[in-house]
């Protein structure tokens, strides 16, 4: 990629933020109500497995940020009612992912407003994901099984200690702070690559091996769940301070740099073969478009402005490469998502080289940071 100037670069974002809210006011318009989680051949609507539903909150983080960017009424009010629509959702005992659901939508819409109802909500979700803590083990349990510790877990369980802190419920925040301890043991390795999952005896609490669900196989990387753990101890850091989160995030963050290619752009897995790639191609887009989000986090936490600098500048690489016509469908007639070449679940054959919904929250929030609050 060609070198561009600070100025020049901000402008594309920009372009590729207009770009973004035309695509999601399309999306809302066409199919009103609807919770895409990827697109076929380019389309959002379609019927198809969603092996769990955790993405609902994400359609509604991107209206809340085009409604806090334009101030535009129609953008607010969509926000809003995409929000109300998942509300019931904070008791919803049966997944791992409440953070994932309101986070983006009903702690903006707190912020937004003071409201102390809204605040109820997310301290709500807060206390039902909290539910799902093994004592013995010292982990939150996935979706899948009581024995199963996802990676993914580390985006959602800030709700949970944000629920504490705003309520003064320390339990909460120690559970949440339990987990991130027993993921930074467990699932993330030596070299700051992580597990998938890890595995443990439901009697003993005792840890059993590590597992993949999404990976190419148990042992290797998966570059969304080291997106996920790179921004996840992040923020955890951020609520906590615990230096032992700011050290793990930094280690999963140069694990993704030395990896990677220059553009910045993972495939689904560093470990598998290119040979394995086949017709889909070696980019997992999602991946980096969270990772993105997840440097610019981290810059902000580190004290080291030499570290600051530097990440800032990954954010910038990645970005800019998403913004290339080969990432970004504005050149695409026909394809109703923002963000081209990302992967739901490989395995299963979900949503392989397609737009998927958090690839397009985590793009446009890195987008709007960088644009909003971007230093050269």
């Amino acid at each position: 990629m060609n070198q561009v100037s600070f100025e020049e670069r901000i402008r594309r974002y920009g372009r590729a933020l207009d770009f973004g809210a035309e695509q999601v006011r399309r999306l809302v318009t066409n199919h009103p109500d609807y919770f895409p989680l990827f697109t076929r051949n380019g389309k959002w609507k379609h019927e198809s497995e969603a092996w769990t539903n955790w993405c609902e909150g994400f359609l509604g983080g991107l209206l809340w940020i085009y409604a806090i960017r334009t101030g535009e009424k129609w953008w607010r009010r969509q926000a809003e009612h995409y929000s109300e629509l998942i509300e019931s959702r904070q008791n919803d005992r049966t997944v791992h992912d409440l953070g994932f659901l309101f986070l983006p939508t009903w702690k903006v819409w707190f912020q937004q407003t003071n409201d102390t109802a809204k605040q109820e909500v997310v301290v709500q979700a807060g206390r039902t994901l909290a539910l799902r803590f093994n004592p013995t083990g010292r982990y939150l349990r996935s979706f899948v099984a009581p024995e199963s510790l996802f990676i993914d877990i580390m985006m959602n369980v800030p709700i949970i200690i944000e629920a504490g802190l705003l309520t003064g419920e320390q339990e909460l925040v120690e559970i949440g702070i339990e987990h991130c301890l027993t993921t930074r043991r467990f699932l993330v390795r030596g070299d700051g690559s992580t597990s998938h999952e890890g595995i443990f005896d439901q009697q003993s609490g005792e840890f059993l091996r590590q597992t993949t669900h999404q990976g190419w196989r148990n042992d290797s990387s998966w570059a969304r769940g080291q997106a996920w753990a790179l921004y996840g101890f992040s923020q955890v850091f951020e609520l906590t301070g615990d230096p032992r989160f700011l050290a793990t995030a930094e280690r999963c963050a140069e694990f993704y740099i030395q990896r990677t290619s220059a553009h910045g752009v993972p495939p689904n897995d560093w470990e598998e073969p290119p040979s394995g790639f086949g017709e889909r191609g070696p980019y997992e887009s999602s991946a980096a478009a969270i990772a993105a989000r997840g440097f610019w986090h981290l810059a902000s936490q580190v004290a080291n402005t030499v570290q600051c600098d530097r990440y800032q500048k990954y954010t910038y690489r990645i970005l800019d490469t998403l913004c290339e016509p080969e990432f970004l469908a504005t050149d695409t007639p026909g394809w109703e998502g923002i963000l081209k070449h990302g992967i739901y679940h490989q395995r299963k054959g979900l949503g392989v080289d397609e737009s998927v919904m958090w690839g397009e929250y985590f793009f446009v929030a890195a987008l709007d940071q960088v644009v909003g609050r971007g230093t050269e």
